[in-house]
């Protein structure tokens, strides 16, 4: 079985001296790997990681994830090659197709149909791996939730990410698969995979640490209305109770989904900390 490994996924732009601190605390706090989201009025992915290795020492940088279309595929490879090479091998190479309609719209690129951003997604990978060609390429991690992606993730990826959405994430709203589609999209991993070792990732959502169960899912159902609070509680992407218990959560999460690595958001970044005391 994998050992854990526990990422945050970096947003909220500011300047240069809260971004290293950001990066600092997540090392100093145990997380393994700085993560850098690819969404327009954000940080950009590339020199946000640049300066996130030049600010710490030993955690792992991650591009979670790059959105294929917004960028040009061999230009895209020049610069994680250069990343790759001046973070000392540090990097991680995280690519999506994109969810955001307005985010397309806004940035000019032809939003098209699911299809078309597969395509460019699979141009970006092949390029990355020729551009990598007589030499270690970084990890990649593919993620995606439909059956083309997770087939096609099967295949490239080292680690694949479920998104544990549902329908609805490409309106730009949280909406989150319940307990029985995540299941069934692991299950669907595991068997594309046919045998092949590979990382299986999961994006929490909504981390509370706290002896009030209930009341910290009636803040998480208000944010996620589609699911009624007993449908909440029994997601994998929602860490909800003491660190004791959503310790022994993630431990079962591990045991039937087959996930090891674990990625909150931004906001959660402190909030996970006593729980990477005790599975690390």
């Amino acid at each position: 079985m994998r050992p854990f490994r526990f990422g945050v996924a970096l947003y909220v732009p500011g300047s240069r001296k809260e971004w290293v601190a950001k990066c600092r605390q997540a090392e100093d706090l145990g997380y393994d790997v700085v993560g850098v989201v690819d969404h327009l009025g954000r940080v950009a992915p590339v020199p946000a990681l640049l300066l996130a290795a030049e600010a710490t020492e030993r955690i792992r940088l991650n591009t979670y994830v790059l959105n294929a279309s917004f960028h040009n595929p061999v230009l895209l490879s020049r610069d994680l090659a250069a990343l790759d090479e001046f973070t000392g091998g540090r990097v991680e190479i995280g690519v999506g197709a994109g969810y955001v309609r307005a985010e397309f719209e806004a940035a000019g690129i032809d939003w098209g149909t699911p299809g078309l951003r597969f395509r460019r997604l699979a141009d970006v990978v092949t390029e990355i791996e020729r551009a990598f060609t007589g030499r270690p390429r970084p990890p990649l991690l593919l993620g995606g939730r439909g059956d083309r992606m997770l087939t096609f993730a099967a295949e490239h990826a080292d680690t694949i990410a479920l998104t544990g959405t549902a329908p609805g994430a490409a309106e730009g709203r949280l909406a989150l698969a319940d307990a029985t589609a995540l299941a069934e999209r692991a299950g669907f991993v595991k068997r594309v995979l046919d045998g092949r070792d590979v990382e299986l990732n999961l994006m929490v959502h909504f981390v509370r640490i706290t002896d009030d169960r209930r009341t910290a899912l009636e803040t998480a159902h208000r944010l996620v209305p589609h699911l009624d609070v007993e449908e909440l509680g029994e997601l994998a992407t929602v860490l909800v109770g003491s660190a004791d218990a959503v310790a022994e959560q993630l431990l079962r999460t591990r045991e039937n989904l087959g996930a090891s690595y674990f990625t909150v958001l931004e906001d959660d970044l402190t909030r996970l900390a006593p729980v990477l005391e005790k599975l690390h």
